[in-house]
């Protein structure tokens, strides 16, 4: 068998990894332009569940300390201050995080609201549990990787540099 007849053993061409990578690169780039979209879409999402669930407490105060005193067992605070702690994080830490303004820590406060909330309930259904790590997942990614460009944060930040 000569040389030439013999299978090759080469690496692949260089056209095809570098289409290849063109092709790796422009997949990225895409992903890349949907990163602000998905961050607030996700803003949103986590937002409205724990807006609403604050706007329900604070509509029937006295169910929601009778809740926090039978249902929910919060522990080292009393039911009245746990009420008054887990609403107004309900309440005011969604529309940080909606406009993007402390987004992280919004997100860090609303993960302790989460967290409590699972830890207090005695029984949680199966559904409910998946629930509550949905927004987990979703809170820590916030978090850990901010809001985004499209929040206020960055063009607040921006504004007070300008002027300093």
């Amino acid at each position: 068998m000569t040389p030439t007849a013999m299978p090759s053993l080469q690496t692949p061409s260089a056209s095809w990894t570098t289409r290849a990578v063109a092709l790796w690169d422009r997949l990225e780039r895409s992903l890349n332009t949907l990163q602000p979209l998905a961050a607030l879409l996700a803003r949103l999402y986590v937002a409205q569940v724990f807006f609403l669930s604050g706007l329900t407490k604070l509509r029937d105060w006295d169910i929601t300390l009778a809740l926090f005193a039978d249902e929910y067992h919060v522990p080292l605070l009393s039911p009245a201050v746990a009420a008054a702690l887990g609403t107004a994080g309900e309440l005011v830490l969604p529309v940080l995080l909606v406009l993007g303004l402390a987004g992280r820590f919004a997100a860090l406060g609303l993960s302790v609201v989460n967290g409590v909330a699972v830890l207090a309930l005695a029984e949680i259904a199966p559904a409910a549990l998946q629930q509550h790590i949905t927004w987990g997942v979703l809170l820590a990614a916030l978090a850990l990787y901010g809001c985004g460009p499209w929040s206020l944060g960055p063009v607040l930040r921006r504004w007070v540099l300008r002027g300093a």
